[in-house]
């Protein structure tokens, strides 16, 4: 029995030195409660004016969130600059073509959050809380943010470039990409529904809307008027036309009409898996709401820097010297 127990020792000792996983055991909702308390206030504020003058602005730091955390974890490391001798995050993969522009935001909060609080807050925190006051802002749920991650120090423009999942991807490859996150095919379903808010590419839709047989006629030929066969890549178009500034079931009724607007939307309602979930979702708007706020904290829990590892960037955009 001894002899047991001391085995068990060592391996959880071994664990422990190989840093273990990385998990999100360390974070809790009060972790600035002593050091920062005005942090929430700080991000919140900031949060709504930005929404009052442009509504778009809480689809792009809700975007921002997604990125970073599927690269490396929630660390911040998409926040990083390119520098002479490391590319960073902005320009890899789904991030290009300006897809991701709510940086001068963060930059902004961040600069509130140090004059309340000098070298406290990571901005992988703040960009966690930023998320959270985007979909409650717009409607929709808001949830407990567990707080106390640190800043990562690189970036890593390749997994940019291969862990984000693209508006072209399947079912298999979406599964598989939440999977390599130790995320569910129920977070997979329940935080796609982030695209009822936000806007789109004509680059990103025009195969959908041109090529796919299950979109819905009527909404391909809308969506056409406004995205050419060839050309137009920048033209934009709503990922929820309905109510794009709400944060609401909107988008999974979309996609049992077929009128999801990437091919990657309409994946989680195509004869699969997910179908049952979609269509809870498009008919029980608590019932989504419920589940996309667990998923963005499941979602947070991705890898996070705690303890001693990382830093607290005093800007985000860079390491600190």
């Amino acid at each position: 029995m001894a002899a047991a127990r001391l085995l068990l020792l060592a391996a959880a000792l071994a664990l422990l030195a190989c840093g273990g996983p990385r998990a999100g055991a360390q974070l809790s909702a009060g972790f600035y409660s002593a050091a920062c308390p005005a942090v929430h206030g700080v991000v919140r504020q900031a949060m709504s004016q930005a929404v009052a003058n442009d509504s778009r602005s809480a689809a792009a730091v809700l975007r921002l969130f997604f990125h970073d955390c599927f690269v490396n974890g929630c660390d911040a490391s998409l926040l990083l600059d390119d520098t002479p001798t490391t590319p960073g995050e902005k320009g890899a993969g789904a991030n290009a073509a300006g897809s991701t522009f709510g940086f001068d935001l963060i930059d902004a909060i961040k600069t509130q959050v140090e004059a309340a609080c000098p070298a406290t807050v990571s901005c992988a925190d703040i960009l966690a809380l930023a998320a959270r006051d985007s979909v409650n802002l717009l409607g929709g749920p808001s949830w407990a943010v567990p707080l106390g991650r640190r800043d990562a120090t690189f970036p890593n423009a390749t997994g940019a470039a291969t862990d984000l999942p693209g508006p072209g991807s399947g079912l298999a490859a979406l599964v598989a990409a939440f999977t390599a996150k130790g995320l569910t095919s129920r977070d997979l379903a329940a935080l796609s529904g982030a695209h009822t808010v936000g806007m789109a590419r004509c680059a990103s839709f025009r195969t959908r809307v041109y090529c796919d047989d299950d979109v819905a006629a009527s909404f391909a030929a809308q969506r056409r008027q406004g995205c050419p066969a060839s050309g137009g890549d920048d033209a934009l178009a709503p990922l929820d036309a309905a109510t794009p500034a709400d944060f609401d079931n909107g988008y999974y009724q979309n996609l049992v009409a077929g009128a999801g607007l990437l091919h990657s939307d309409q994946e989680l309602f195509s004869n699969g898996p997910l179908d049952s979930l979609v269509r809870l979702y498009s008919t029980n708007g608590a019932a989504f709401s419920s589940d996309f706020a667990a998923s963005m904290v499941r979602l947070g829990n991705v890898a996070p820097l705690t303890g001693t590892d990382g830093e607290i960037r005093l800007d985000c955009r860079k390491v600190n010297s």
